[in-house]
């Protein structure tokens, strides 16, 4: 290598002392190299993960043992007075199904069901493509950021106003969710002493119909109370029977619950059974009718 600082010196460069020459594979450190700041994956890292894990369990199963899961009645197709609701994760897609622009015609409904989640996943799986800087500061990558938020802030709202929404229904239609009332009759029988785990008292042997010949019975038919009580008056998990509802109420007073509802679980039917095409002699001649259903 030439000396000195003259510029028409030639110079000659041997190589560079930092950089270690090759031999082959190069085979990484040791995890034993850095003591303190890294340990083995097995068993050391992956019993720690193993312990988390099982910790994380029993605290769910102590969660899920503390109250037991609310039951409802058997499914029963003929019950019209339930409210359909799904799980409390799927509150926001279900409310968000209910908006006119993405309800109503097959096209809508596609796009609402189908196009709509479909993008919102698609960029849930696109966001490691597309978000490729090395920040990590959340106020530093707007763009993700900004989708997070939003995305978020949607389903909370959209999940409340959902609940919401079910609520002030359920208070409209008198309706009390088939899992508390039938709780409350579980609650009931147990003070009762019935200890059959029926959910329920013993019922007695139900009242026979009577004078199905009454014109009163051919306009019961027809009505909307047959979808709820049964064409037998028997009733069913949402109903009550009415055999023997003359011995609890009388003529005006099924009158007025038939204009009015009564709580829990049964709306005002007048105006749609005037809609179904009975009369108001007809309704009339029903509550007479279904006054006389007496046991003895």
């Amino acid at each position: 290598m030439a000396h000195g600082h003259k510029s028409n010196e030639k110079v000659v460069y041997v190589g560079d002392s930092r950089v270690r020459k090759g031999g082959g594979l190069q085979v990484p450190p040791d995890y034993s190299a850095f003591p303190g700041k890294s340990e083995v994956f097995i068993p050391n890292f992956l019993l720690k993960e193993w312990m988390v894990g099982c910790v994380a369990l029993v605290g769910v199963l102590v969660l899920v043992m503390q109250e037991a899961a609310p039951l409802g009645y058997p499914a029963d197709p003929t019950n019209t007075a339930i409210i359909p609701m799904p799980d409390w994760y799927f509150l926001f897609l279900y409310q968000f199904l209910k908006y006119p622009y993405v309800s109503g015609s097959a096209l809508k409904i596609f796009i609402g069901s189908i196009i709509i989640p479909g993008i919102a996943f698609g960029g849930l799986l696109l966001a490691p493509f597309l978000d490729t800087g090395k920040e990590r500061r959340f106020y530093r990558r707007p763009m993700a950021s900004a989708f997070m938020f939003v995305t978020l802030i949607a389903c909370i709202h959209l999940t409340v106003v959902s609940w919401m929404h079910y609520e002030k229904e359920l208070t409209d239609k008198n309706i009390v969710p088939e899992h508390i009332k039938r709780e409350e009759e579980m609650k009931e029988a147990k003070k009762a002493g019935n200890t059959s785990g029926s959910g329920g008292a013993k019922k007695p042997a139900a009242a026979a119909i009577v004078a199905e010949d009454d014109p009163g019975y051919q306009a019961y038919q027809k009505a909307t109370c047959v979808s709820c009580h049964a064409k037998d008056l028997k009733g069913s998990p949402a109903a009550p029977t009415l055999r023997g509802i003359g011995d609890k109420h009388t003529k005006d007073e099924i009158m007025n619950i038939i204009k009015n509802g009564q709580a829990p679980g049964m709306s005002a039917q007048y105006d749609a059974n005037i809609q179904k095409g009975l009369s108001a002699a007809d309704i009339d001649k029903m509550a007479e009718w279904l006054a006389k259903q007496k046991k003895q």
